[in-house]
């Protein structure tokens, strides 16, 4: 175990985290730009710090949860600027494989490791300690971040070369995007029929065309509830990374193509700061249904 770790980037992700990490016995730093975030992460025993620099200086292994490309610079050149040689940092979003790559080398050249260890899970599932991480980069680094890992998620699996986790990450995703969509075309379906939603959902899980998520959003349908655990607006960015990856490999992407439009036009209806399971409320809106 690791005397100190640090989180930079305190929102839904990465304030779950950091609690799991504090309940695993670590001693965690914190940094968010948000002052109601760090407020809050110091009320759940997370000491924080004046800037993502000082979180390096004070940390062994920091884990990177940050919202854009920009912000994943900035920081890394500020930890770069500050921490010292043989920190370990873990960059666990998903973004262009380029900047991740740019944010490597600015940390090399201070003889920091990055690991690009982006994650599979939503923020309901991040609180609950679920998530799966995607690790690549350095067998030594993948083993010294265990600890972390296992207290962040129930599953890890290391990929190899630097770049390998986020390729994964666009893989898993374009399942998601795609079955976030279908579980709310079924509950569609089913309002527009009569069925009960709480029978539909019963009996999906319970059927062959069950997925992970109608089992994570469709109970958020079957209640109209929609919190910002996994919001729209996120995923449509990653499905946007998503597409451009796959135009790049030369993969065609037909379903994702379609799911994309109507995840445009969810978010373009002022949508996109629920979790995506709103798509099922966007639906039901464009059918004329109401509950």
């Amino acid at each position: 175990m690791t005397e100190t770790v640090g989180v930079v980037g305190l929102g839904v992700m990465g304030s779950a985290m950091a609690a799991n990490l504090v309940a695993a016995g670590h001693t965690v730093a914190g940094y968010d730009i948000d002052p109601r975030r760090r407020s809050q992460a110091a009320d759940a025993g997370i000491r924080i710090e004046d800037s993502p620099g000082a979180v390096g200086a004070t940390s062994e292994i920091v884990i990177f949860s940050l919202p854009t490309l920009p912000a994943l610079a900035d920081v890394s050149s500020q930890v770069a600027a500050q921490a010292g040689e043989g920190l370990l940092c873990l960059e666990t979003g998903t973004f262009p494989l380029a900047g991740k790559t740019a944010a490597r080398d600015v940390l090399a050249a201070s003889g920091i490791e990055l690991m690009d260890a982006p994650l599979s899970g939503t923020g309901l599932q991040a609180t609950d300690g679920d998530l799966v991480v995607f690790a690549s980069g350095s067998r030594e680094g993948f083993d010294r971040a265990g600890a972390v890992f296992r207290a962040i998620g129930r599953s890890s699996h290391y990929l190899g070369e630097f770049g390998n986790g986020s390729r994964m990450k666009y893989i898993a995703n374009l399942l998601v995007v795609v079955h976030s969509l279908v579980a709310a075309e079924a509950h569609v379906l089913g309002a527009a029929a009569g069925v009960d939603p709480a029978t539909v959902q019963r009996l999906a899980e319970d059927s062959t065309g069950s997925s992970r998520m109608l089992e994570i959003r469709g109970p958020m349908m079957v209640i109209d509830d929609y919190p910002v655990a996994g919001r729209l607006e996120i995923l449509l960015k990653d499905a946007e990374i998503i597409k451009d990856f796959a135009r790049s490999a030369g993969a065609p992407t037909p379903l994702l193509d379609a799911a994309l439009e109507v995840y445009r036009q969810a978010n373009a209806a002022g949508m996109g700061g629920f979790d995506a399971a709103v798509l099922c409320r966007y639906l039901e809106a464009e059918a004329g249904l109401e509950r």
